[in-house]
């Protein structure tokens, strides 16, 4: 695997959330907006653009993002995607599917996400890809599996929240270069060890903050099961209740002597996998 390299632009202030508004207080932004990272001609690489968004490029031409809430209160002031192949959406919280639709529409994506989901979105026919747990999509050279995540998935329709189905996680296999496992909002679990068997991940884009979703600690535990080289670090910090912090990542990794590299991505950095 290439070692990772990162491109900064400097992250940007807050947007308030849709929901949540009333509990969670957000960071403060920048003001100048900066142009999104150009994808690598030669590798793989992934933008991060806060909470669990990414946007990530392969070296056969796809561009996809990943739970998209571009919007988000530590999210940078790039300017978001006009094109996409893909969008993936691992659950049906505002913080991962807020605003889905819109930027299929404009964009052009594809959206992947569980049957439910594609149906609770209002995307217009043709342009949701439903799956479940155990299925596998191709988009170009990316071949994207689902596989199991330990949280909810409602979204809200109005006021009410409806059933979105399994959360997922997602497998990215891309020919001569990473395998990315974005695990989604979960804590860890024992179906880690057989996601580590089944597509042998190198890189893991893991959840920090707790409360929600697994903490440090977890997160250490879920990197030795999934025997990854990699790990980066996400869904902490946007609020003040995800207060998991990279470097209790690093302090619980040594604790359980795995070597995995944790890799901090900052909102608006690229890094090439």
């Amino acid at each position: 695997m290439r070692g990772l390299r990162l491109f900064h632009f400097v992250p940007t202030a807050a947007l308030a959330p849709t929901a949540l508004a009333l509990v969670l207080a957000s960071p403060a932004r920048a003001a100048d907006e900066k142009p999104a990272a150009p994808a690598a001609a030669d590798g793989t690489t992934a933008t991060f653009w806060g909470q669990a968004a990414w946007v990530i490029t392969t070296p056969g031409g796809a561009t996809i993002a990943i739970d998209p809430w571009l919007d988000n209160p530590i999210a940078p002031k790039l300017a978001k995607p006009t094109k996409l192949d893909a969008i993936l959406v691992t659950h049906g919280h505002f913080d991962h599917a807020g605003g889905v639709a819109e930027l299929a529409k404009k964009t052009g994506a594809k959206v992947v996400a569980t049957l439910e989901m594609t149906q609770l979105l209002g995307l217009p026919e043709g342009v949701g890809i439903g799956a479940e747990i155990g299925g596998t999509v191709t988009i170009k050279d990316a071949t994207i599996h689902l596989v199991e995540a330990l949280h909810s998935s409602g979204y809200v329709v109005g006021k009410t929240p409806q059933y979105g189905g399994a959360p997922v996680g997602f497998v990215i296999d891309i020919p001569k270069g990473p395998i990315i496992y974005h695990a989604g909002d979960t804590d860890v679990f024992a179906g880690m060890s057989l996601i580590a068997d089944r597509y042998h991940p190198t890189v893991a884009m893991l959840p920090i903050g707790g409360h929600f979703t697994m903490d440090p600690e977890g997160a250490a535990l879920a990197t030795k099961m999934l025997r990854v080289k990699t790990v980066i670090p996400m869904h902490f910090g946007t609020f003040p209740v995800l207060k998991g912090t990279p470097d209790e990542l690093r302090a619980a990794l040594k604790k359980l002597k795995v070597t995995a590299k944790v890799v901090e991505v900052k909102p608006g950095d690229t890094t090439k996998l």
